[in-house]
């Protein structure tokens, strides 16, 4: 009989010991340190192709985890705050978020399996926090069987990653960090993992791709590999040919529940900053700004006369955050944090969430043709705040009146069908041109254009006159701030195309 496995989620992108459906979940088991590298000829693996080397140097220091939780609590009280980004993550994809697959019950607990790896030879082992999450007891067995518990020295959420420490009766054997900056596409690795909880499993394959965004958090840069993995192998190591650890295995897509090919891994030189870092705190307390922010593109960058369309678009301030007390305003295109560059959302996300809360820096923003430099104190997220999120459009976000579509004044009875707020002043889309740019550009029938250019706008009239006199004074684009749905987006559409 297969070992319990933990929560997983089919078309989640993390888990711990148990997948369904259609998605990305978690898994792995991990090495050893000293790692006895293969022989190798010109920097690759010896002519044999054998990893018998590698293996035999890190598989003692592959550990399963097994936790236990309690069974009683439902799917939706037992979902996570990872399970709901993933959620919405595969949605906007246009693929279905199945429910989370029953937990095997004993008694009253649930039981959960997942992997880590051992760093240190007193007993401390790296992991993901959704193996762990929740769990009223953890236990760790080594790979010669033997099980103790183990107890939790911190945990970060965001980053999805966990440090356990465990007392053993003789020092332990470890695997090292590597460089995951030094990978390339192609390169060997192998993913070392109890899978199912069958026992320590192999698996061989290349890194398939760099940088995989998945939206689940302001740390996404995943490594993307074909080697298989499955349900158990969350946690464990990501290992090259000289047997280092260059990433943590932690998410699979699965439109089946089994492995097809993709796996995420967290790269090493991420996570082992975090591990330094929750060793010595038992905790990570992120920065936070307090807004939603959008890719520029070059329309939008052309709407508002950036020469280059980078930077993170800001389509609405939390009244109260940091970023309002700061002063950034909507439609404000934050350009640089401190002395960091910001060229994308995920720029921004990942800079806010490593800085310190109470920190001072200054934030440049372009506003109204010009640069403008604000000074920010950096918030925290204890309180339950969460980052700048950086709610990129899916590219269908650009849009524009005067460009193919009918306006229409808000009355009370359209107030009243779109569920707008007393203050939302503007225009509804009456109608859009299937055959002009703001089709393209994804407007939509039904939105409420609120401002036009960074300027608010009352009623249709207002709308219409700002987009000509966008056009007039030579502006490629027109910028539109548009309420759907009750969230703000800004959409831009080129005047070229019209």
């Amino acid at each position: 009989m297969l070992p319990i496995l933990s929560k997983h989620r089919t078309a989640a992108l993390i888990g711990a010991a148990f997948i369904a459906g259609t998605a990305v979940v978690p898994f792995a088991i991990n090495a050893s340190n000293a790692a006895a590298a293969p022989a190798k000829t010109n920097g690759a693996l010896s002519s044999s192709g054998s990893f018998a080397s590698v293996v035999d140097a890190d598989k003692p220091a592959v550990v399963t985890i097994t936790t236990t939780m309690k069974a009683d609590a439902s799917a939706d009280d037992d979902q996570s705050p990872m399970d709901e980004q993933f959620r919405q993550f595969f949605e906007q994809q246009g693929i279905p978020f199945p429910k989370q697959v029953p937990q095997h019950q004993h008694g009253e607990r649930a039981m959960a399996l997942g992997s880590g790896f051992i760093i240190s030879s007193d007993g401390v082992i790296v992991t993901n926090n959704h193996v762990i999450d929740n769990a009223l007891g953890i236990k760790v067995t080594l790979d010669d069987g033997t099980e103790i518990p183990a107890k939790l020295i911190g945990a970060d959420p965001k980053s999805d990653i966990a440090v356990l420490k465990i007392e053993a009766p003789k020092p332990l054997a470890t695997i090292a960090w590597g460089d995951s900056d030094t990978l390339k596409l192609g390169d060997q690795i192998l993913a070392i993992g109890n899978p199912f909880g069958i026992g320590t499993t192999v698996t061989a394959g290349i890194v398939s791709a760099r940088g995989r965004d998945l939206h689940s958090g302001p740390y996404d840069d995943f490594i993307q590999i074909d080697a298989p993995i499955n349900h158990g192998n969350s946690g464990g190591p990501l290992v090259d040919h000289g047997g280092n650890v260059v990433g943590i295995n932690t998410a699979i897509y699965s439109p089946n529940g089994g492995s097809v090919g993709v796996g995420f891994a967290i790269p090493s030189d991420e996570a082992k900053a975090i591990v330094a870092k929750l060793q010595k705190d038992g905790s990570i307390e992120h920065g936070y700004l307090g807004v939603q922010i959008q890719a520029v593109t070059k329309d939008v960058a052309d709407a508002v006369g950036l020469n280059a369309s980078q930077g993170a678009l800001v389509a609405a301030v939390t009244g109260g955050t940091p970023a309002a007390r700061a002063g950034v305003k909507t439609g404000d295109i934050i350009t640089a944090l401190g002395n960091e560059t910001v060229k994308t959302p995920k720029d921004l996300s990942r800079l806010v969430a490593d800085m310190s809360p109470g920190a001072r820096e200054t934030l440049t923003v372009w506003r109204g043709g010009q640069s403008t430099d604000l000074t920010v104190t950096i918030g925290g997220n204890g309180t339950g705040e969460k980052q700048a999120a950086a709610e990129e459009s899916s590219g269908r976000t650009q849009a524009g009146p005067g460009i193919g579509i009918a306006l229409a004044d808000l009355t009370p009875d359209t107030r009243e069908e779109l569920n707008l707020a007393r203050g939302v002043t503007g225009a509804v889309v009456a109608s859009v041109n299937p055959d002009k740019p703001a089709a393209e550009a994804g407007v939509q029938t039904g939105d409420v254009i609120v401002s036009v250019n960074d300027k608010t706008v009352h009623n249709a009239g207002d709308v219409k006159n700002a987009v000509a006199n966008a056009a007039r004074s030579g502006r490629k684009s027109v910028l539109l701030l548009v309420e759907r749905g009750g969230n703000r987006i800004f959409v831009a559409v080129p005047f070229a195309a019209a």
